[in-house]
């Protein structure tokens, strides 16, 4: 897509939902994962979408696919470089380069349950973004950078404690007793 294109889409968006702006707020499409085998998982969600996910062997996986914890870090780098894609055009700004890199640590004992007191997740993370476009000042890029780092709905999820609820529901199974 062209940033014509990107800009002229973006600009289509934004007056709609000023002119309806009940309809901005919506459900997001769900992602239903089920575990195919051992630890490897297999999620499906809109227009045929798949995404598998495993654990290394060491934590009895079979290391067939990247991890969840990859596949958020991948999230997070991808969400971000289209919101830097999508400033840049809307500001009519061509970049030459881009690159985000989204990098954590955590500690795995206590996903494990080998260590209580810590958190299951990333302890922090670190996001790198290399960018470039002809004639434009870096203070301009930084601008683009910081506009799209507090629009990215998936930084946002992370640096925001977003309410998540479980429902469990149990299936009965009937055993044949003779």
């Amino acid at each position: 897509m062209t940033q014509q294109a990107i800009r002229q889409g973006l600009a289509g968006v934004l007056q709609h939902y000023a002119q309806h702006p009940e309809q901005a707020v919506g459900n997001d499409r769900p992602a239903t994962a089920v575990v195919e085998q051992g630890l490897r998982c297999r999620a499906e969600g809109p227009n045929g979408a798949v995404l598998v996910t495993d654990m290394p062997v060491p934590l009895g996986g079979g290391a067939s696919a990247p991890t969840s914890g990859w596949f958020l870090r991948a999230a997070l780098a991808t969400c971000d470089a289209t919101m830097i894609a999508l400033r840049a055009a809307q500001l009519g700004v061509t970049l030459t380069q881009l690159e985000v890199t989204v990098e954590s640590r955590s500690d795995n004992r206590v996903m494990l349950g080998g260590a209580e007191g810590g958190w299951p997740g990333p302890l922090d993370m670190r996001v790198r973004v290399r960018i470039a476009a002809d004639g434009v000042p870096a203070e301009q890029l930084h601008a683009i950078v910081d506009w799209a780092e507090s629009h990215s709905p998936v930084g946002d999820a992370l640096k925001r404690a977003v309410a998540v609820s479980v429902e469990v529901e149990t299936a009965a199974h009937a055993a044949n007793v003779t």
